[in-house]
């Protein structure tokens, strides 16, 4: 049972805990504890999706258990293994009880058949190494289960999931099945690197988190830093804004706009000074891009000075040169080479291949 009354109720207990949602996603999440559904969040990283799993234990007074995704993850990380450390001990502690036992049976193949007839509770709940889904189901306390950017895992692994998702149980073949003793808030999150199993969805509510509005962003920036003038919050977000319209390979996330304002602010941006953050414009950058090239290009297009390049390397002519992306074209990693060394230095002699939100707190 959800302890809120509706989404306004739930869009109010979030934001005490300075998540800010809007009223279309506090409904969204409302439903989901009310129909005891898993909701399946998908958007670009740092929107905020990972923060409504914690904030979501926090007004729901849960437990939160995550689950962290990535690739090559397997059941022994997800649900479940055997401390074989544990049970090796529990053998060598009957050792003299089960030589006695033994005393008896003069035949090999007698013994034998004698020790498989026997239970030594090796293969019970006392010797189980409880992983993420496995504790969501066995604890005592209501939990919120974070399922963390399910889909850098292999479509494998989301049949793992069915069976907690659907019957809110795990079964061990060597124990049995273990029913989940209070029914978990269950919060998926995927970057959108790959589409997830109709399956899987099948499951979930959906709810795609984008960008939030500027309104909404400023925000959530003066919530999370509160000594953040109302100007300075302001040109930070107008910079983002800015730096999104761009053909980056990694847009700023909520997450990097509130590390510009803390830099702005420990900097002593002047907030009635329109022109101040133009000084400090540079720095700022190193907080809310990730990628040398994007840096570049984001100087160049606000512009600044065009980056320096080797007096030795020939200047590129104009029919060689590749032409601008359109600034409205967005850019994925997967349409953009990797900004590797190889890249970096392709052309330089050498004989190598070319290298092939919604208004949430960050």
């Amino acid at each position: 049972m959800t302890p809120f009354a509706s989404g306004a109720e739930l869009k109010d207990a979030l934001r005490r805990h300075d998540y800010i949602a809007d009223d279309e996603f506090a409904t969204v999440v409302h439903l989901a504890t009310a129909l005891e559904r898993p909701l399946l969040l998908e958007g670009p990283a740092g929107v905020g999706k990972t923060e409504l799993a914690k904030a979501l234990a926090a007004v729901g007074d849960r437990k939160l258990v995550r689950l962290q995704c990535y690739e090559g993850l397997d059941d022994s990380r997800a649900l479940y293994e055997w401390d074989y450390a544990k049970q090796l001990l529990h053998v060598q502690m009957l050792r003299d009880r089960i030589g006695e036992l033994l005393a008896g049976h003069a035949e090999l193949a007698d013994a034998s058949k004698f020790l498989a007839q026997q239970d030594f509770g090796l293969y019970s709940e006392a010797f189980l190494s409880v992983r993420p889904l496995l504790e969501a189901v066995l604890s005592e306390e209501p939990v919120v289960l974070l399922v963390d950017e399910v889909d850098r895992t292999e479509e494998s692994m989301e049949a793992l999931l069915l069976e907690v998702l659907a019957e809110r149980q795990v079964t061990i073949p060597e124990v049995g099945t273990f029913t989940a003793r209070s029914i978990p808030w269950v919060i998926l999150t995927s970057n959108d690197t790959r589409e997830l199993s109709p399956a899987l969805k099948r499951r979930c509510l959906h709810y795609h988190v984008g960008y939030p509005t500027p309104e909404r962003e400023r925000e959530i920036v003066t919530a999370r830093v509160p000594d953040v003038r109302p100007g300075t919050a302001h040109q930070i977000v107008d910079l983002s804004r800015t730096l999104r319209d761009l053909p980056l390979r990694k847009s700023p996330s909520i997450s990097e706009v509130i590390d510009a304002a803390r830099a702005a602010t420990v900097m002593g941006h002047d907030a009635d000074d329109p022109d101040s953050l133009g000084g400090m414009r540079d720095v700022l950058l190193a907080t809310l891009l990730k990628y040398t090239g994007d840096v570049d290009l984001a100087k160049t297009r606000l512009g600044g000075a065009a980056p320096a390049t080797a007096t030795s390397e020939p200047d590129m002519s104009e029919a060689s040169a590749p032409e601008p992306v359109p600034s409205h074209e967005r850019v994925t990693v997967a349409s953009r080479p990797a900004n590797t060394t190889t890249s970096v230095f392709r052309g330089r002699g050498g004989g190598g291949r070319d290298a092939a939100g919604s208004g949430l707190r960050g």
